[in-house]
């Protein structure tokens, strides 16, 4: 039976001898979990700050009616030239309205989706912005301004005014940053908004919006549904766009295919629509995740020579303890407790400088005009990043000492001491 008491008390013995090389060991542990804890969690944040940023504001799928030529042209329902190759200039495209026929009850239907947790419409029109002599070709986006700040986080990218103040205005716009910019103007200035038919209507500015996508900023403008319909003379019932936003995001490709075949329209879903984006993050977190690991092995290695040198120092010690009854088996236990007392010591202290550094990095303030609701570096506090970290300690640090035991154990006292 293993005497644990005897096997902890000798590992311990040993490790306060070397006490300098023990802290090395250790420290190599530390500050490889530490270092670890710091990037993954600074570098995760960021990926998760950028994704944020484009993803926050996009439809996990969205609905419109394209207007695109026809597949069919006349020419190919003529029995007579059914064989023959056919050359068509200048196809134009069919004539179609860019209203969504019957949205309200569409957008109902898909409400009762379990998957969906809203669908709301919206209506975009090309429009110019007119403040005295300066005209600036742009959009107006037309929503239900509540329900895009509950699905679509609208309030994080309102830097001056609020959601609230949008919807209590039927005359009122949420302008872009880039737009005020260059026109000089701020809130409660009124702007001008003039429609390709040459109608002009003025809006007074409640809020100002910022995306941080600066080309975004400098065109993109939003107010009420209702508004955006009386300035085009249009319906209540005339919108251009819905957008919808599920609980599991890996179910919008097959709800787009689904209404492109129900309703024949044209249905984007998000992967679709941000692929080269997509393909950015998982290079990222691939880049992230293969240096932090690389950081652990390389503490891998560093406990493994130490505790090689540690053996090898120790062979007269070794040749002892077999020489008055310890087996090879207790010598090898001995030699492990080492490396698992320097993993677990290292590991905790790994995590909590790399916890401290996190809340260090944390707090530096970080201000970009590109991103106004971002005041410090991001981070991730994952729980899963400590526990990767703290695992990887006692797994390194155990097939660190192991090799090095494996040696011990098969040493012979009797030539260690007739070679003394």
């Amino acid at each position: 039976m293993i005497n644990w008491k005897v096997i902890m008390g000798i590992a311990k013995t040993h490790l306060l001898t070397k006490i300098k090389q023990s802290a090395t060991a250790t420290l190599g542990v530390t500050f490889g979990i530490g270092a670890y804890i710091t990037l993954v969690c600074f570098m995760t944040g960021l990926n998760k700050m950028m994704d944020d940023l484009i993803l926050n504001q996009t439809p996990h799928v969205h609905i419109y009616n394209e207007i695109e030529p026809s597949e069919k042209q006349p020419v190919e329902l003529y029995d007579e030239l059914k064989n023959s190759f056919k050359v068509i200039h200048s196809v134009k495209p069919k004539l179609s309205q860019k209203k969504i026929h019957n949205a309200f009850p569409l957008i109902n239907y898909l409400n009762k989706n379990d998957n969906v947790r809203g669908a709301i419409p919206q209506i975009k029109a090309t429009i110019f912005y007119v403040a005295g002599s300066i005209e600036i070709g742009g959009y107006l986006t037309g929503i239900h301004v509540l329900d895009e700040a509950k699905l679509f986080n609208l309030d994080d990218y309102i830097v001056k005014g609020s959601a609230e103040d949008l919807y209590n205005s039927e005359s009122g716009i949420l302008l872009g940053v880039g737009i005020a910019k260059k026109m000089a103007l701020d809130i409660g200035d009124r702007i001008q908004i003039s429609t390709i038919t040459g109608e002009v209507f003025p809006l007074k500015i409640v809020a100002l919006y910022q995306s941080g996508i600066a080309d975004i900023d400098a065109i993109q403008s939003f107010a009420n549904l209702k508004t955006v319909q009386r300035i085009l003379g249009e319906a209540e019932n005339y919108v251009t766009d819905i957008n919808v936003k599920l609980y599991d995001i890996n179910e919008a490709l097959p709800l787009s295919k689904k209404i492109e075949k129900q309703f024949k329209l044209k249905a984007i879903d998000v992967n679709t629509a941000n692929a080269q984006f997509e393909t950015g993050t998982i290079i990222r977190n691939l880049i992230t995740y293969s240096v932090s690991i690389t950081l652990l092995i390389v503490a891998g290695f560093g406990i493994y020579n130490i505790l090689n040198m540690l053996i090898y120092e120790k062979m007269n010690d070794i040749a002892i303890l077999k020489a008055i009854g310890f087996s090879g088996a207790d010598v090898q236990l001995i030699f492990m407790s080492q490396a698992m007392i320097i993993g677990a010591v290292g590991g905790i202290l790994g995590l909590l400088i790399g916890l401290g550094l996190s809340r260090i990095i944390d707090n530096i303030p970080f201000a970009t005009e590109a991103l106004p609701t971002i005041k410090t570096f991001p981070i991730n506090y994952n729980p899963m990043f400590y526990v990767i970290g703290i695992t990887f300690a006692m797994i390194s640090t155990f097939f660190a000492g192991y090799f090095p035991s494996k040696r011990a154990k098969k040493i012979d006292p009797v030539k260690i001491i007739r070679g003394q």
